[in-house]
């Protein structure tokens, strides 16, 4: 079995918990983590509205998006890192970038299970305990879907 794991700020223990119980020892696992590039993208501007036009960057002002962009990266990793650990087992790590919930069902091509964590109210069950990201790629997953809590 095929098995994605959607690794998820502040939902992913859950998420990897679950693969560890469902997913054996000869089951593939994959984890994967989506960065929107639009975070960045606005990051990239933030001083062209402030300097006018041409202002930035040869004022010798950083370009905020390039540091915006790196930590994110950095942050990816160690969570990653830290949801292989967690594992306790071999995994392979995909690391996407796009819009995130159409990055995730389109990362389920070739998958028999997908699991992923309520990212909304999880005070109680229901249609809010799913953040619209997480609805888009339930509602879309082209597999098996197992959603936990956190």
């Amino acid at each position: 079995m095929d098995v994605l794991v959607w690794v998820r700020e502040g939902v992913w223990p859950a998420a990897v918990d679950a693969a560890r119980e469902v997913a054996g020892p000869p089951d593939a696992v994959t984890f994967v983590h989506v960065l929107d590039p639009a975070i960045a993208a606005g990051a990239h501007g933030a001083y062209a509205g402030l300097l006018g036009r041409g202002g930035w960057p040869h004022r010798g002002h950083p370009d905020p998006g390039d540091a915006v962009e790196a930590a994110e990266a950095a942050a990816e990793a160690e969570l990653m890192a830290a949801a292989v650990r967690r594992f306790g087992r071999d995994a392979r790590t995909v690391f996407r970038r796009g819009r995130v919930e159409h990055e995730v069902v389109a990362a389920c091509a070739g998958m028999d299970l997908l699991v992923l964590a309520r990212d909304g109210e999880t005070g109680r069950a229901g249609p809010r305990s799913l953040g619209p990201a997480a609805r888009f790629v339930v509602d879309h997953a082209p597999c098996r879907v197992l959603l936990v809590w956190p």
